[in-house]
């Protein structure tokens, strides 16, 4: 264990320095900007409300997140679960996909580009 409390940290420096080295910097206006996306900034942009689809997208991430997190002990123990665990296991599923297929149906998930292209 001593050796990966040295080993880890020489490790990241090595790749943090190669990093350094061999990456192109290239910074133009736009990213050396506040916004630090490379994007020209819209009009009053900082002031204005966020369409409700980045929660939504927030919210599936989270949903498909937490997903994962309650397969896993069912993966664990997939022998000792038998067919009753299989079967709740392909509920779970269902009822999610299911939610994914509705609000794909009803376009909750397009998002409208406010951004304007200025040459």
């Amino acid at each position: 264990q001593t050796f990966f409390l040295l080993f880890i940290p020489i490790l990241a420096i090595i790749l943090l320095s190669v990093n350094l080295i061999l990456a192109p910097h290239n910074p133009y206006e736009e990213k050396d900007s506040a916004f630090e996306c490379g994007f020209h900034s819209f009009l009053g942009q900082n002031r204005s409300e966020f369409s409700i689809s980045f929660f939504i997208f927030a919210l599936l991430f989270l949903l498909f997140d937490l997903e994962i997190l309650l397969v896993y002990p069912f993966i664990v123990s997939a022998y000792v679960n038998g067919i009753f665990g299989l079967i709740i296991m392909l509920i779970f599923f269902l009822v999610l996909t299911l939610g994914f297929a509705f609000e794909l149906g009803k376009n909750a998930l397009s998002i409208e580009s406010r951004q304007t292209f200025t040459s």
